[in-house]
């Protein structure tokens, strides 16, 4: 069976329940309360003591792409990194580049006791950023196309925590908010929510 330690408001566990429940997975979630004192397991398990942390057998992973792109791996059906090489290259391309541009500014916006000031520069830092991602969205039904993928599940936790985190989006992002309730509407989005995170968005 496996293990899932996932933070009850953590957008990277989120997206690792995501990738759960899209593959039809059996699993058990350990939730995790990151505003208290670390767990001595989490500690034990993860040495920057983070979420989520996915336990499989005698497998211990931390980092959610690191996870997520397993699970992919380990449950083909249905597949979230595209088959060819090329695009798949791509594809973690892309993930890297959501990395430095929009889950930089997320872990800022998920940090305790920051000067306001910080706050204020990562929400408006991600709204510029996801304002040009919609551009992309002009054509595209997702990410890569016509093929969801590990970049839609990503960038869905994102979408959905927006109006939580006080960002307001322009009018020209009218594409990656469309783009959101797709995403949003799909079944394994709804399972994988924990109840504080259902209450986020207005």
């Amino acid at each position: 069976m496996i293990m899932l330690y996932s933070g009850m408001t953590c957008p990277f566990s989120h997206s690792t329940r995501i990738v759960l429940q899209e593959k039809g997975c059996e699993f058990e979630i350990t939730d995790v309360d990151m505003y208290q004192p670390i767990d001595v397991k989490v500690s034990a398990l993860s040495p920057y003591g983070e979420v989520p942390i996915l336990q499989d057998r005698d497998l211990v992973l931390f980092n959610a792409r690191v996870i997520n792109e397993y699970l992919d791996e380990r449950f083909p059906h249905p597949q979230l990194m595209p088959a060819d090489p090329t695009n798949r290259a791509r594809a973690r391309l892309f993930l890297y580049l959501f990395e430095r541009e929009i889950f930089t500014h997320v872990r800022t916006l998920e940090a305790v006791d920051l000067p306001e000031s910080e706050y204020e520069k990562a929400r408006n830092t991600l709204r510029d950023q996801l304002t040009l991602i919609a551009l992309r969205l002009n054509t595209s039904k997702y990410m890569m196309g016509d093929e969801y993928s590990l970049l839609d599940i990503s960038m869905a936790p994102v979408l959905w925590r927006l109006s939580h985190w006080g960002i307001e989006m322009p009018r020209s992002a009218a594409p990656i908010m469309t783009y959101g309730e797709r995403l949003f509407a799909r079944p394994a989005f709804i399972e994988s929510m924990t109840p504080n995170e259902r209450v986020m968005r207005r």
